[in-house]
């Protein structure tokens, strides 16, 4: 995702500064007494979560048991009927885009990519907010890649 090929990096120059690492145990994601209402459907109601750094946590249940809904909540995509979600201890709401964009990223089971993206170049999309020099970032994407053991598909 060079500036060559992908103009609209350079415009994310004047973001917000990035947040310092988090530490293991810390809550980086919560909800409290969440309700979602999808249309007239209550999705989820009485939600309490915490997401920590460092921990491993399993959504599991039956389909239609509101686990994307969940899910969507807590990336601050979809908004509470009731109840609070914070990111970082702050109410979601009041995150603006860049900076909910340093601080997670999503990227759905099922995407439909418009274009043939190769593997590094979608890899590469996540760092957007964080976009460096160009070497810094291949080397994070680098990084990413062997972590995850996606090398294979690039």
């Amino acid at each position: 995702m060079s500036p060559r090929r992908f103009p609209y990096v350079g415009a994310l120059r004047g973001r917000p500064a990035p947040p310092s690492p988090a530490r293991a145990g810390d809550v980086l994601a919560e909800t409290e007494s969440l309700r979602v209402r999808l249309g007239a459907r209550e999705v989820l109601r009485g939600v309490d979560l915490a997401v920590r750094a460092g921990e491993v946590l399993a959504l599991v249940g039956p389909n239609g048991a509101g686990k994307s809904t969940l899910l969507g909540a807590l990336a601050a995509d979809l908004p509470a009927a009731g109840g609070v979600v914070r990111i970082h201890g702050r109410p979601a709401a009041e995150w603006s885009a860049p900076e909910l964009a340093l601080r997670r990223a999503v990227l759905p089971q099922s995407a439909e990519l418009s274009f043939p993206f190769p593997v590094a170049d979608v890899v590469r999309m996540g760092r957007a907010p964080h976009a460096a020099d160009p070497a810094v970032d291949d080397a994070v994407v680098a990084g990413a890649m062997a972590a995850t053991e996606v090398g294979a598909f690039a």
